[in-house]
């Protein structure tokens, strides 16, 4: 080897080594902190995930102790349970990912910059077509948001039966942009989540049925009321219904007296999906009883409507 290229080497080499110590060191320490960074992220993203999931057992654990005293509350806790936990696994993954990308974007301009890539023009071309699309795709990230706090939330899931003000339906698939829902007439909706602005979901917790039984303004009312709470106390008291009634029916009173008919209500706390099946049973054995004990329903008209 001449002493031209010797020398030659041992300029690359120098130069090797100042990059090695100034932009490798730099690249090197971006690389390191991006991963750090990115740990300790996902760190605080699972951590968020298991306090949501602790905080959920005990509002449910509130909820069976206050209004389920002694009933069969624990398989559907357990359900609610696992499907608010399944969503928030979810959710916790999406944003593990959405971190995963903005840290390994960031880093990756950092070394282009550190290499001597000129990001000029890249990041101009990108804030030219991040505007363009921000306009175009302004309700996409309105539904997407929608969808991220609906999870956040667990305003509702696959099963509960919700009213989105224009359609009520059970709920058949929820994405972080789309609601499905089918109604009582067996109509598909596809509700964008952006364009929700109220739920009432009837399938958390409990419900309230409502049963009115109409009788003759005649009937002496408290044998009419001794008699439909006799009903409802053995309606209560059937282990058929147990977990499904959740407290003895209650007798309200009268609710309203429209010529000759007076009409008693009756309220019964109920799991949210059996509400339906325990109404129809309450005033079958309602009816039957009154029919027992000899209690006249309201006079009619010729044309079927209670008289005037």
């Amino acid at each position: 080897m001449t002493q031209v290229d010797l020398t030659q080497t041992l300029v690359t080499a120098d130069r090797i080594q100042e990059w090695l110590l100034t932009d490798g060191l730099r690249i090197l320490l971006t690389l390191v902190l991006a991963v750090v960074v990115r740990w300790l992220l996902h760190r605080l993203i699972a951590r968020v995930v298991k306090t949501m999931t602790s905080k959920t057992t005990a509002r449910d654990d509130e909820w069976r102790d206050r209004f389920l005293p002694g009933r069969l509350f624990a398989e559907a806790s357990a359900t609610a349970r696992a499907r608010h936990q399944q969503r928030t696994a979810t959710l916790g993954s999406l944003l593990r990912s959405s971190v995963t990308f903005v840290v390994g974007l960031v880093a990756m301009l950092t070394v282009m910059a550190l290499v001597g890539i000129p990001l000029g023009p890249l990041l101009a071309s990108a804030g030219v077509g991040g505007v363009a699309l921000g306009f175009g795709a302004q309700s996409l990230v309105k539904d997407f948001l929608s969808g991220v706090f609906m999870i956040l939330e667990d305003q509702y899931g696959v099963g509960d039966v919700i009213d989105t003000g224009e359609a009520i339906g059970t709920v058949e698939e929820v994405s972080l942009r789309v609601t499905r829902l089918r109604d009582a007439n067996g109509v598909t909706w596809y509700i964008r989540n952006g364009e929700i602005v109220r739920i009432g979901n009837l399938s958390q917790h409990r419900a309230t049925a409502i049963i009115d039984v109409p009788v003759s303004y005649d009937e002496d009312v408290a044998h009419v009321t001794a008699v439909i709470r006799e009903a409802v106390a053995a309606m209560a008291g059937d282990e058929a219904w147990d977990g499904r009634l959740l407290d003895t029916p209650t007798v309200a009173g009268i609710e309203s007296i429209v010529g000759q008919t007076m009409t008693l209500r009756v309220l019964a706390e109920t799991s949210p999906g059996d509400k339906v099946d325990i109404q129809r049973e309450l005033r079958q054995r309602i009816k039957s009883a009154l029919d027992v004990a000899g209690v006249k329903a309201p006079p009619m008209n010729p044309f079927g409507a209670p008289r005037p």
